[in-house]
Order: structure tokens, then C-alpha cells, then sequence
């Protein structure tokens, strides 16, 4: 695997664009708080590029699947690297609408770079018995590009400009752009006539997503996890109000993000092909049991151990849901999908991150993770019966 040349430039290119991506996160984050005042109004610039990157999923899945993927690459280098002009722009003129274009134009190239990503990566592993391994392995890549990303924005904050966050951010962008020139990505040949690709259609995907029990489960099952995501910063605000105690966030963070790092290191040699099921359940109730168990979140060591788990849990789960997405979806359809599957979650942490934001001003953490919880439970079961039901049907009962 380390030989692998395509695998290793795709590692260094995750923690390139991982670090280009938190240098514009914490950059938008403190253009906002200079020079928008409304919460409200600071949630809609950040959902303008969330619905920018839905509108363009369906496009950006159907090109995957029809045209070379590392053209598709290059074309979203260039669209990040333009996009933080935008911003350069914003940053002399002090210009809302200028940053609203960035963050439209930085997610429209996310739409296309991640699921391309996603689906190159079974092009270049030589041995499918591999794929969970470099799944967790970039995984970790991610979490620690977030680290490396957020500490360097932090320092650069306090010693110079916002500037030289965004121009550090279009530097990563470039040295992105130059390393995908050295990916080679064998591709089977496609026909180039309009007809061909007339036939590449997005909904295509959903017929062969109900004709795979194992996928239509495992997207099913990540709604779990999702439930936490969607409102772990909120919940880390809460937790630190209820004890407190400041200091608490940064240690939530810190054993959740040990724990991914652990949970998906450790995953690659314990988990096997035919029990991919199994561990996925296996790790969704204790995901859920995590959840239920911040009804006692006053309890330091219980909201410690409850971020652990949780973060041990998700760093098995993700790397295990994406080889099964990589290895049993088709790969003529693995641009649609992936552009779905990007689609989905997006859409999904905006409504958890909505609904864990009404529900903690109305009920409270307390009650709100005891409803997730069960509602996670209950996920787990819809998705049994349904896997009980489809077997039924397969032996013709």
C-alpha cells in the first residue's frame, strides 16, 4: 500500500486541502464576527454554500460518471483557488456579498472534489482487501489536517492578518492543483456521444441503491451518527454551561478526537468483509448509548467517557461505511452516488444542527439526547425489519 504511488498522493492531497479547508473555516469565522452582528444572518451565509453544493450534487455526480475523473479534479482545483480571490476581494472592500460568492464557489468545488475523490480511490488500490485500511487511514488523514489546519489558523491569527490565513488557504489550493497532475488514474473508456451521456442520468442511482440491502442500510445508519454531528458544537456549549467549567470543551474535543483516531486505526484489523453488518449495528447502538448517556452530562467523567465512545465508535463506522459503499455499488455509478451520499449528509446535519438548536432552547440537553437517542434506536430496528423482510422476500417467502 505504501508503494502505491496514486494512494500516497491522495493522502498528502487530504491533508493539503485539510488544511486549506480550517485556514478558511477559522477565516470566515472571524470575517463574520467583524462584520456581522446577526446570528441569524451569519447561519444564511453559511447555508448559502450548503445549498449551493445540493443544487450542483446531481450535475456534479452525473460529470463524475461521464467524464475523467481527474479532469473533474483539476477543474475543482481551479475553482478553489478562484474562490478564495473572492474573498481577498471581500477582505479589502469589507464586502458581505463578496464572502457570500466564496462560500458558494468553495462548496460548489467541494461538490465535485469529494465524491470524485471517493470514487478514484478503488480505481487505485490494486487489492479491494486494502480499501478499509486506506478508508481509516484518510480518515485519520482528515482529523488530523482539522488539527494541523486549526492550530496553524490559530497562530497565524494572533501574530498577523486574516490575509495570511486566506492566502495560506490558496497556497494549500495550489499545491493541491500541482499534485493532481501526478495521479494516473486508469479509467475504462467511455463513449463521448451526446446519446452516451444523455443516459447518464442521477436518479439512476436510487434503483440500484434499493437493489443493495447492505447500502440502502449502512446510508440508513449513518443518520445515527449524524445525530450527534450535527449538534456536537452546540452540545459542547451546553455541557461546559452545565459544569461550569470553560475548560471542559477542549478536553470533548480532545478524547473525541483521540478516539477517532484510535476507533479507526483499530478497526482495519478487527473487522471482516462478512460481518460488515454486524459492526455496523454493533457500533450504532453504541453510538446511541452514547447519546442517552449525556442525560447525566453534569457528570465530568460521564461526558468524557460518552465523547470517547463516541468518537472510537464513529472512527470504526465511517471507514467501514465507505468500503461497503466502495466495494458494492457499482463504479459506473460511483460519481452519482457519491455526489448523493454528499447531498444527504449535508442536508441531514443541517436539519439535526436546526432541530438540536430549537430542542436545547426548549427542553434542555437532558431530554434532547434521550429523544435522539431513541429515535436512533429506533433507526436500528426499521433498518433490522427491513433486512428481515428482504431476506424473506429473496427466498420466496
Amino acid at each position: 500500500m505504501w508503494k502505491n504511488k496514486n494512494v500516497m498522493l491522495i493522502f498528502i492531497g487530504e491533508f493539503i486541502v485539510g488544511v486549506g479547508l480550517w485556514l478558511g473555516i477559522i477565516g470566515n469565522l472571524e470575517f463574520m464576527q467583524k462584520h456581522v452582528p446577526s446570528d441569524f444572518v451569519k447561519s444564511l451565509i453559511l447555508f448559502s454554500g450548503l445549498l449551493a453544493s445540493v443544487i450542483v450534487s446531481p450535475i456534479a455526480g452525473k460529470w463524475i460518471d461521464t467524464y475523467a475523473k481527474k479532469r473533474i479534479l483539476l477543474y475543482a482545483g481551479i475553482g478553489r483557488i478562484c474562490s478564495v480571490i473572492f474573498m481577498l476581494f471581500a477582505l479589502t472592500y469589507e464586502s458581505i456579498f463578496l464572502m457570500v460568492c466564496f462560500m458558494i464557489s468553495i462548496q460548489i468545488a467541494a461538490a465535485f472534489y469529494f465524491p470524485t475523490l471517493q470514487a478514484i480511490i478503488p480505481l487505485v488500490v490494486r487489492d479491494e482487501k486494502q480499501l478499509m485500511t486506506i478508508n481509516g487511514i484518510h480518515m485519520n488523514i482528515s482529523a488530523l489536517s482539522r488539527i494541523a489546519g486549526t492550530a496553524f489558523g490559530g497562530a497565524l491569527l494572533m501574530i498577523t492578518s486574516l490575509w495570511a490565513l486566506y492566502i495560506g488557504a490558496m497556497i494549500a489550493y495550489i499545491l493541491l492543483f500541482l499534485l493532481t497532475f501526478f495521479i494516473d488514474i486508469k479509467e475504462e473508456r467511455r463513449e463521448t456521444r451526446d446519446e452516451k451521456k444523455e443516459k447518464q442520468r442521477f436518479t439512476d442511482i436510487f434503483p440500484i441503491v434499493r437493489q443493495l440491502p447492505i447500502v440502502y442500510i449502512a446510508i440508513v445508519l449513518t443518520v445515527v451518527p449524524q445525530l450527534f454531528i450535527g449538534g456536537f458544537n452546540l452540545m459542547v456549549i451546553n455541557i461546559s454551561e452545565l459544569q461550569h467549567d470553560p475548560s471542559i470543551k477542549g478536553w470533548l474535543y480532545t478524547v473525541e478526537g483521540v478516539g477517532f483516531l484510535f476507533g479507526a486505526f483499530f478497526i482495519k484489523y478487527v473487522a471482516r468483509e462478512h460481518a460488515y453488518v454486524k459492526w455496523m449495528y454493533g457500533l450504532a447502538c453504541f453510538i446511541a448509548f452514547a447519546q442517552l448517556s449525556l442525560y447525566v452530562a453534569h457528570m465530568k467523567w460521564v461526558s468524557l467517557a460518552s465523547f470517547g465512545l463516541f468518537g472510537i465508535c464513529v472512527g470504526c463506522f465511517f471507514p467501514m461505511v465507505a468500503t461497503i459503499f466502495q466495494t458494492n455499488v457499482p463504479k459506473t455509478y460511483h460519481g452519482r452516488f457519491f455526489s448523493f451520499k454528499n447531498m444527504f449528509d449535508r442536508v441531514t446535519f443541517q436539519i439535526v444542527l436546526l432541530i438540536s438548536g430549537f430542542l436545547l432552547d426548549t427542553i434542555g440537553l437532558e431530554h434532547m439526547v434521550v429523544l435522539f437517542g431513541i429515535f436512533s434506536f429506533l433507526l436500528i430496528m426499521y433498518t433490522m425489519f427491513h433486512k428481515k423482510e428482504h431476506i424473506l422476500k429473496s427466498e420466496g417467502v
